[in-house]
């Protein structure tokens, strides 16, 4: 085959990877890519053998089918960013197999062209803050967007083992998902079942035995996969010291993401007195730094979350609390706090409706097809109730960051085109309203495109200054070796860390006296590299251990936080600093007052 005919053979794959590698080209010189959270940098850090010295698949986060490849990957090679190559190859992965798609609905190059500016103008104008600060719970929402796209669009007419092979790659799209970020990906479930809702409904006899076949091999390969890849992380998390952490671990997500006011606030403190938890222990369950005593474990957090759910979950006015949350709810999708998602969200129920209108006029003599046009007022009818349902789900249980709510915006968004694509054909020829409806999108996009440059290039600014920080505490606790670091939480929470910087990914011998780590039978591995067992007595009985904690924190919440620690045991400490990081951290080491 000449390469003429190559090029017109995979004419829509290789478009759609020139625009997204000239994207990622521009990226990459305007911008640092960083792990966004230090979620990221800790499965990292897992997975890269940083924490415990060997890369280790339980990074808690990810199911273990993920995070075993990872780590092999890094055992292959520790200098290679395998992690963040990763959720990169994901994230621009799933604009190239939009991008090929999109080229394949549109018959001439100047559409195939247009389609694809489109999408990089959605790349720089909406997406570009979660492009440059990657976190995996976004990359799982792009997986599922995606998987939701391909889905929607997969053409007509197909045979049973034709739409199955058409679609592999949106099934596993969705298992990936899964793998990388469960609980996302169920979030996002609800809008995949509504494309599986629309498509099946597109079809010619909707409930003839080659559809059944259809869509129950589809539904089902993907919940094999994800049946699969629960079941070899049960097996992986099968030990006795992980099934324990995984409670303890559910246990501080119960009490830390939906009752927080339980630790946090002075109204609860004689409560939790009454339920075992002395004045010392509410301290560091208030600054986080509880991975300085053992005992607060897994039997306490659950007593803690029991204790919350009855007498604040108990509490809650739900009659009022809904009131509340259906009016934040409103609000939200109408104004501009979320801007830009709500507003193109809003854009793509109103370009669906009047594409399916116009679709209709244009059938208007064919009875038969005017039943099943109407199709796009139950399915946008449909779309918005259960979009609603999983809003205020989120709303109600008061866990609705950014990282959550763009992640829903972004699949019902794509979700939307998908619809509009399915009516185009249908109106292509009214080209005057077409034209309009793309200028006004076009528009609203490219607009933001400058807001979105200046915001990301100041955040930029902003951790390049935390960070000069950070890489100077990493410097000065690897410079000695010998010596064990513990950090406070707060005063380490702000850092992030670039992706694509040379790494050699070397064990650190520093950890935090807290996070969803402290306590798992890695940090046991972490200790015992240096010979320890738990935190407070290596840092009293140990002349080669110490806490870092910044000036801020010191000003803020002072030494007493420890020294009411040993004090509840007992022992009278007093705090020196033996040492300086930069101007803003202070190395100390904990004395025996003798």
């Amino acid at each position: 085959m000449t390469l003429q005919g190559l090029y017109r053979k995979y004419e829509n794959g290789i478009l759609a990877g020139i625009v997204v590698v000239c994207n990622v080209i521009l990226l990459g010189i305007c911008f640092d890519i960083y792990y966004d959270l230090n979620d990221d940098m800790m499965m990292k850090d897992i997975m890269a053998g940083v924490y415990s010295g060997v890369p280790d698949g339980h990074n808690m986060q990810t199911l273990y089918v993920l995070g075993g490849l990872m780590s092999l990957g890094y055992r292959l090679c520790r200098t290679i960013p395998w992690y963040g190559l990763f959720l990169c190859l994901c994230q621009f992965g799933c604009f190239y197999l939009i991008g090929t798609r999109l080229c394949s609905l549109a018959s001439k190059k100047l559409g195939k062209l247009g389609m694809l500016f489109l999408v990089s103008m959605f790349f720089w104008a909406v997406c570009l803050s979660h492009l440059v600060n990657v976190q995996y719970t976004i990359t799982c929402a792009i997986l599922s967007a995606t998987a939701v796209f391909l889905f929607l669009t997969t053409p007509q007419g197909l045979s049973t083992r034709q739409f199955i092979r058409k679609n592999i790659p949106d099934m596993a799209l969705v298992v990936l998902a899964y793998q990388l970020r469960t609980e996302m990906l169920l979030l996002t479930f609800p809008f995949i079942g509504m494309a599986g809702i629309m498509r099946w409904s597109a079809e010619e006899h909707v409930f003839a035995r080659e559809n059944w076949k259809k869509y129950a091999s589809v539904l089902g390969i993907m919940l094999a996969g994800m049946i699969l890849s629960l079941s070899v992380d049960f097996i992986a998390y099968g030990s006795s010291g992980w099934k324990d952490f995984r409670d303890y671990f559910d246990a501080r997500t119960t009490v830390y993401d939906f009752y927080p006011e339980v630790v946090t606030q002075d109204a609860y403190s004689d409560d939790l007195l009454a339920l075992g938890i002395s004045k010392a222990q509410q301290t560091l369950l208030r600054n986080y730094n509880f991975g300085l005593d053992d005992g607060i474990d897994s039997q306490m957090l659950h007593r803690i979350a029991e204790y919350a759910k009855v007498s604040v979950g108990g509490a809650k006015d739900w009659g009022a609390l809904l009131t509340e949350k259906l009016q934040l709810y409103i609000y939200r999708t109408l104004h501009g706090g979320d801007a830009p998602y709500n507003f193109l969200t809003i854009w793509g129920y109103v370009a669906v409706l009047l594409t399916g209108f116009l679709s209709l006029r244009m059938d208007k003599d064919n009875k038969k097809s005017r039943i099943r046009g109407f199709a796009f007022l139950w399915q946008l009818f449909l779309l918005a109730a259960m979009r609603s349902a999983v809003w205020m789900f989120i709303l109600m249980r008061g866990r609705d960051p950014e990282r959550i709510t763009h992640s829903l915006y972004f699949v019902e968004f794509v979700l939307l085109v998908a619809m509009f694509l399915q009516y185009l054909p249908s109106v292509w020829h009214r080209k005057g309203i077409l034209r309009v409806m793309v200028i006004l999108v076009s528009l609203m996009v490219t607009g933001s495109i400058g807001v979105s440059i200046k915001r990301v290039t100041a955040d930029q600014e902003m951790r390049a200054q935390v960070n000069r920080d950070w890489y100077a505490i990493d410097e000065y606790c690897k410079d000695r070796e010998d010596n064990f670091y513990f950090e406070d939480v707060y005063s380490t929470v702000s850092f992030s860390q670039k992706m694509f910087t040379a790494e050699d990914n070397a064990y650190a011998n520093y950890d935090i006296l807290g996070g969803w780590i402290s306590k798992s039978p890695l940090y046991r591995e972490k200790l015992a590299r240096y010979d320890m067992e738990g935190a407070d007595t290596a840092l009293l009985e140990r002349d080669n251990v110490y806490l870092i904690i910044s000036d801020t924190e010191v000003q803020e919440q002072g030494f007493d936080w420890i020294i009411g620690h040993y004090a509840a045991q007992g022992i009278a400490v007093s705090v020196r600093e033996s040492d300086r990081v930069n101007e803003n951290y202070g190395v100390y080491q904990i004395d025996r007052v003798k």
